[in-house]
């Protein structure tokens, strides 16, 4: 069987450090946005040129926090409950033979800095340090169908879980608000999507979570729907 080698051309950067937290659509978390640093030698303004032109990309990625050993026939979509199989080509499972992504982004800005060329990003799906293995303009005359089925997945996805802040957190984010102050916002909006596994879903034992968003330790605590965030612990670097 032929193989064929591919070089990432780029490398993501986003508020995502683990796979627990990434929303499964790049329009789900629109405080969720990101980088993407050209590496050389595509890191080169001819690589570009005329990109400027158009508002949204297609990004492929490799899935680099999988097992590449690891890929099935058959998966369980977080979408259907995680109760029903369908085969791997019927879904977006990351569990693929090559462990190819593919992802629409909205392009917000084009910055060249000396030999560094940086996309930003509108709202992402991606871990930070995805290899971006190739970039397409979004063609909307033939990129969208508006009509088209969708199976399982014709709708936008409801937010799960209602989002608050105990005291603690909220006097945490009025320390951190002057740097970041989008982060309460990117918090309810992960955790609104219910990150959790499928089969927990319908757990109602109240058990405390965390997630990592940029720099941040991230506690919350589910009870029945309500999501209450206890901690949000900034790592100093």
């Amino acid at each position: 069987m032929m193989t064929y080698p591919i070089e990432p051309i780029g490398i993501i950067r986003s508020p995502y450090n683990e796979k627990f937290a990434v929303p499964r659509q790049p329009n789900l978390v629109p405080a969720g946005q990101g980088e993407l640093h050209l590496l050389p030698p595509f890191n080169d303004p001819n690589c570009i040129k005329g990109l400027e032109q158009f508002s949204h990309l297609w990004l492929l990625f490799q899935f680099h926090q999988i097992d590449p050993e690891k890929w099935r026939l058959t998966v369980r979509p977080p979408r259907l409950g995680g109760n029903k199989t369908l085969g791997v080509f019927a879904t977006r499972s990351p569990f693929r033979p090559n462990h190819i992504g593919l992802s629409a982004v909205e392009l917000k800005d084009i910055i060249l800095e000396k030999k560094q060329i940086i996309l930003k990003l509108g709202s992402l799906d991606l871990i930070d340090g995805t290899p971006i293995i190739d970039i397409k303009p979004y063609l909307p005359y033939c990129d969208s169908y508006p009509e088209a089925d969708a199976g399982y997945a014709q709708s936008v996805p409801k937010q799960k879980l209602t989002v608050e802040f105990s005291t603690t957190a909220l006097n945490q984010l009025a320390i951190y608000q002057a740097n970041h102050p989008k982060l309460a916002e990117l918090i309810i909006q992960v955790i609104a999507q219910d990150p959790r596994p499928a089969y927990k879903h319908s757990n109602l034992d109240q058990q405390t979570y965390g997630i990592t968003l940029y720099h941040f330790n991230i506690k919350w605590q589910i009870t029945n729907q309500q999501a209450t965030v206890i901690d949000i612990d900034e790592n100093k670097i």
